[in-house]
């Protein structure tokens, strides 16, 4: 079917408890049940196992919630945004909250391919909180490399550590952390904790943004 007689949206929402343990292949099997259920005009892929064509943003790392989570959907048919968001919000499942929709241009750049960082808000269970993390989080800035290993397959950290803040509150202690979220250039959150020497366990990490590359810029 040719892109231009699609009609693309992307579809804002957010992952919350009851869902964080949800990984990314079976929330996307998720949507398509849900998008499905609001008897929603999918376009689909060619050859011989059609698929819904469907695009979402990088995936969460398993046990973290999101406020800021994005799929993109293709249509075979128009319909309004207003429209769809209603009746997706009438159909999620619960733990899957969606905010807005908005129309897209159906060939615009691959979704993954925009999105360049990503927020965390860390927080700790009571009576888990970590003793000394300001001296953790200097420690951690300071470190000239961070080698870790993910899938037998060894990487630095540290450059993929974009920002790291810490701030006091009623509730404890939270860590605000910008991580790179690039193709083959993923700053985790979980792994960030383990660099401190801390598990994560303890944290509840949750996604607060995500961040999209300057408008023009297509390198990298």
């Amino acid at each position: 079917m040719d892109t231009e007689a699609l009609h693309r949206f992307r579809i804002a929402y957010a992952k919350l408890s009851a869902v964080r343990f949800t990984g990314h292949l079976d929330m996307q099997r998720t949507w398509e049940r849900t998008l499905r259920r609001a008897r929603v005009p999918l376009a689909y892929s060619r050859g011989f196992t059609p698929r819904p064509r469907m695009q979402m943003s990088p995936a969460l790392p398993l046990g973290c919630t999101s406020e800021c989570e994005l799929i993109d959907v293709w249509l075979k048919e128009p319909l309004e945004a207003d429209d769809l968001l209603a009746a997706l919000q009438a159909a999620a499942p619960p733990g899957l909250r969606v905010d807005d929709v908005q129309a897209v241009p159906a060939d615009a750049p691959a979704l993954q391919n925009e999105v360049v960082a990503s927020e965390y808000c860390i927080s700790f269970f009571r009576g888990e909180e970590p003793d000394d993390l300001e001296t953790q989080v200097a420690a951690l800035l300071a470190a000239e490399a961070l080698p870790r290993e993910r899938r037998e397959k060894r990487y630095d950290l540290r450059p993929l550590i974009e920002e790291l803040t810490l701030q006091a509150g009623p509730e404890g202690p939270t860590l605000r952390a910008r991580l790179a979220t690039r193709p083959g250039a993923t700053g985790r959150p979980d792994e960030l904790l383990q660099a401190m020497g801390i598990d994560p366990a303890v944290a509840r990490i949750h996604r607060t943004r995500l961040i999209f590359r300057p408008s023009g810029d297509r390198s990298g």
